[in-house]
């Protein structure tokens, strides 16, 4: 039994030939990661086809299964439903199914099979064509839901991720219907969200898939992995009409944390936008990086450590991530070399001498004690950095301090120092945070 279109001609071309060339128009260099998990848009594909081609692209190529969970337009469902089709047809083909893996996935989640649901429905059909042009071999096991809970689509990825030929793709769109302005600023902090793996406060207006989403969120947080940007946009870049626009985005599952992968694949770009920003500070001009990777879009805390034959010359950071990491990286490498209060502005001569160390990082995390002994236990030597606050004081020490202070008490005792606190100080509104860097040398 076959699944007939029902979007093609409208979502996307009908014609075979066209539908070919507009997908190869979407194609993207290849990806430096394959990912086994993305999120992609499911509208038209004058909106937001190229953004769906890259996420779609970023899934490893030897994948045998393709999950696809999307949410239900048409048909109101309770909980999740599957097909029981041998296939969906395509202008570029048909599409298997692979019905030994739906009928496991009902059993296991409890969810019904209703070809009915599908009948209609874009959020699964509009990617087919772009899982067999770019996955011609894999199978499909389509997913729509409805009044479900995240934390049930979770579970469902946790088991089917143990096998390695099993991808998962999660469909949806952002924002709907805003104004421009009003919806930029929903899917700037629901990107946050999704980047930061925060799941606090998500709410359903914010994605018409949102349970997928969540559920995505709360995988990756359990397995401290990390969901990187492929692309931000909305339908206004290809209507021009910016009062009522939908949303889109797509990201890819990275297994790790963020600033590894920007260490790993990055790490040269990196140091290029720092000495960038510095020579350009010489040369009386501004910075402008205009060609990056969408993962710099994200927001992301650095400090720019400068060094002149081995000495310090200049180190200026960020404790908390509050703008976009290509921006901080800019501003803090300029900053380092023109606005440490401890040196003056760095020269051209000793441009040429200098070494420069960058360390991304990680979100900070409260310490919870009640005693200066119970801090001291929770440190990690030559691990973790340290931040202490207490009303207007406050101080941060990168992990690299370690190397001068090994031992717990003096760490701390020099930190309140640089606080400008006594060695003893102590009180309830003492607060402490610790993070760690993923270092770029």
């Amino acid at each position: 039994m076959k699944k007939k279109t029902a979007s093609a001609g409208t979502f996307y071309p009908g014609d075979k030939e066209e539908l070919s060339n507009l997908i190869r128009s979407f194609e993207v260099e290849t990806p430096v990661y394959k990912s086994r998990a993305v999120i992609v848009p499911h509208a038209g594909y004058i909106y937001s086809g190229r953004l769906a081609a890259n996420g779609i692209q970023h899934l490893k190529k030897e994948a045998k299964n393709i999950f696809i969970f999307a949410p239900a337009h048409y048909e109101r469902i309770f909980g999740c439903s599957v097909c029981d089709y041998n296939e969906f047809e395509t202008p570029l083909g048909d599409v298997q199914v692979n019905k030994e893996l739906s009928l496991e996935l009902a059993k296991f989640c409890d969810c019904n099979i209703a070809n009915y649901a599908f009948e209609k429905e874009h959020s699964i059909e509009v990617l087919l064509p772009f899982i067999k042009y770019f996955l011609p071999e894999a199978k499909i096991v389509p997913v729509l839901y409805g009044c479900e809970n995240f934390k049930n689509l979770c579970e469902t990825l946790e088991h089917f991720w143990a096998d390695d030929d099993n991808v998962f793709v999660i469909s949806s769109d952002l924002s709907h219907f805003y104004p421009e302005k009003e919806a930029v600023k929903i899917d700037n902090y629901t990107a946050r969200m999704i980047e930061e793996n925060n799941l606090s406060n998500f709410e359903q207006e914010q994605a018409c898939g949102a349970v997928g989403i969540c559920g995505l969120i709360e995988f990756a947080k359990k397995k401290n992995y990390s969901l990187i940007r492929a692309g931000l946009t909305n339908s206004a870049a290809a209507t021009g009409d910016s009062s009522r626009v939908v949303g889109y985005g797509s990201w890819y599952l990275y297994e790790g944390e963020k600033n590894s992968y920007i260490k790993k694949y990055y790490s040269d770009f990196v140091k290029k936008v720092c000495k960038d920003s510095i020579l350009s500070g010489l040369q009386l001009g501004q910075a402008r990086i205009d060609d990056y990777d969408c993962v710099f879009e994200e927001y992301g805390a650095s400090f720019v450590t400068l060094e002149l034959d081995g000495i310090l010359r200049g180190c200026i950071g960020s404790i908390i991530a509050h703008k976009p990491l290509i921006k901080d990286l800019i501003h803090n490498a300029h900053a380092a070399a023109f606005s440490d209060p401890r040196f003056p502005a760095l020269t051209l001569n000793e441009y040429n001498r200098i070494t420069i160390g960058i360390s991304l990082l990680s979100k900070p995390e409260r310490i919870e004690f009640d005693t200066e002994e119970e801090l001291l236990e929770d440190l990690a030597p030559n691990v973790d950095g340290l931040i202490i606050r207490d009303g207007n004081y406050q101080a941060v020490f990168l992990p690299d301090v370690w190397e001068q202070l090994p031992d717990k008490k003096e760490f701390l005792e020099q930190l309140k120092l640089k606080a400008g606190l006594q060695k003893n100080y102590f009180s309830e509104n003492f607060e402490a945070f610790k993070f760690k860097t993923t270092k770029i040398l």
